[in-house]
């Protein structure tokens, strides 16, 4: 299959911008993590101290994480091929494991002991785990840290450059360029915790999660204390005591919606951006040699916003589905849950592509300082606002009402709010203060909540 026959533009047109991603959530990925937790279960039994299975060998121990280490496409291959028999693909790593321990007697001697007393759900719900753990640390954070770094500088340039704001649509009163950014960074911040601290639960407890099988083997011995230092101590994940077959999902719902979350946040500012890019606002880097329109050679369209936008919404489209649909499972478990959960990787993929083609635009933006000064004195009648708070402060009659009937739908000019202001009763330091005020200056504590953030 080539990239142009790829049924999914992850794997097609954008393949070469998720590498990072797909050892982790792919296929391959799913296998590699099999393959982890059921030599940490099979090292982990050899230490448990029967008699039936003594501790194994440095060296054992050293070619069994090798192997973990080592992983490779051939051996992915290999444990597919075994499936086409098995028609089960974690049979099929139990068996390739066994295969690899042939000429090895210390393992032979003890290869009942892979998989042993496990339900294959042990061995999946423990490996989603890894894999999300991994991508989350790998690729997806750091791809969220590389958007807030840079929209922090953004906001840290432009803290006190003035700029229109727009309530409704309608001009309102000025804000900053980087107030505006800093805003969704500091939304950002809060959504990446809420990503980095959701714990990833699994459980290692067998075929209806009471330890059935283990205490049949060996009733006497602690199942689930070894079952917690092998999911806690050795895989490094969180331990869920009770469940039923599957882990429940509780977790990686969890992990899921507060993607979404931040997913959203970034909707938000790609519109944004979007407008402000049609408001001449922002400009963008031009590249020689790309097209905007096919017909229209002017154009410079925000295709990396738009693609972001598109990419983000796909992503949450899925992450909603799927928080919603893993937390079920009818009676002690069916299988739905195990085809939706191969689709992690397509759900993280379009966010990843989502986070990748925001920083492109992000690095193509300009800002136009011309067009923010003309549009800011356009715009006279955003200081009706501070000239009614100011009569309010002195007790001026009904300031606002005023100042609705002088300006509200009306064109506004430099010279016509003076003439307002030189009519009022106040005193003349607060006169000549509002005389003084232009709309560029009338931002408030902007520049200063930009640099703080």
């Amino acid at each position: 299959m080539s990239l142009l026959t790829a049924l999914s533009p992850l794997d097609g047109r954008y393949a070469a911008r998720l590498n990072a991603l797909r050892p982790l959530l792919s296929e391959f990925g799913l296998m590699h993590r099999r393959v982890q937790v059921e030599v940490e279960w099979f090292v982990a039994l050899s230490d448990a101290g029967f008699a039936e299975f003594a501790p194994l060998s440095a060296e054992a121990r050293a070619f069994l994480r090798g192997l973990v280490s080592g992983f490779s496409e051939a051996d992915a291959q290999a444990i597919k091929d075994i499936e086409r028999t098995t028609n089960h693909d974690v049979k099929a790593v139990e068996y390739w494991l066994k295969r690899r321990f042939e000429g090895r007697a210390e393992l032979v001697a003890a290869q009942e002991f892979v998989h042993f007393a496990c339900t294959s759900e042990d061995i999946n719900n423990t490996s989603h785990a890894l894999m999300l753990q991994a991508a989350r640390a790998q690729v997806l954070l750091p791809a969220l840290d590389a958007i807030i770094e840079r929209m922090t500088a953004l906001a840290h340039a432009h803290a006190a450059l003035p700029m229109l704001a727009r309530t409704h649509g309608q001009t309102a009163s000025p804000t900053t360029v980087g107030k505006e950014v800093a805003n969704v960074v500091a939304r950002l911040r809060t959504a990446r915790a809420r990503i980095a601290a959701v714990p990833l639960p699994a459980k290692m407890n067998g075929a209806v999660g009471n330890y059935n099988a283990h205490l049949a083997a060996w009733p006497a011995f602690d199942w689930e204390a070894f079952s917690r230092r092998v999911v806690e101590q050795q895989l490094g994940l969180v331990f869920n005591p009770y469940t039923i077959q599957i882990e429940p999902h509780d977790g990686i719902a969890e992990l899921f919606d507060a993607l979404a979350r931040c997913n959203t946040v970034l909707i938000d500012w790609s519109r944004d951006v979007w407008g402000y890019i049609s408001l001449g606002y922002f400009r963008q880097k031009t590249k020689p040699g790309e097209v905007g329109s096919s017909t229209m050679p002017h154009k410079v369209n925000p295709i990396d916003f738009e693609n972001a936008e598109g990419n983000y919404g796909l992503a949450n489209a899925l992450l909603a589905h799927m928080s919603q649909k893993l937390p079920v499972s009818r009676w002690q478990r069916d299988l739905t849950d195990s085809t939706v959960l191969r689709n992690m990787g397509v759900a993280f993929g379009h966010t990843v592509l989502a986070h990748d083609s925001l920083v492109r635009g992000l690095d193509k933006l300009q800002v136009d300082e011309a067009r923010l000064a003309a549009d800011l004195d356009g715009a006279w009648e955003v200081l009706a606002e501070a000239v009614q708070t100011v009569m309010r402060r002195h007790g001026l009659p009904e300031p606002y009402e005023q100042l609705k009937a002088f300006t509200r739908g009306q064109p506004m000019t430099r010279e016509l709010m003076r003439g307002f202001i030189e009519g009022l009763a106040l005193p003349a330091a607060e006169k000549q203060r509002l005389l003084a005020m232009t709309p560029s200056g009338y931002t408030g504590a902007a520049a200063a909540l930009a640099q703080r953030v």
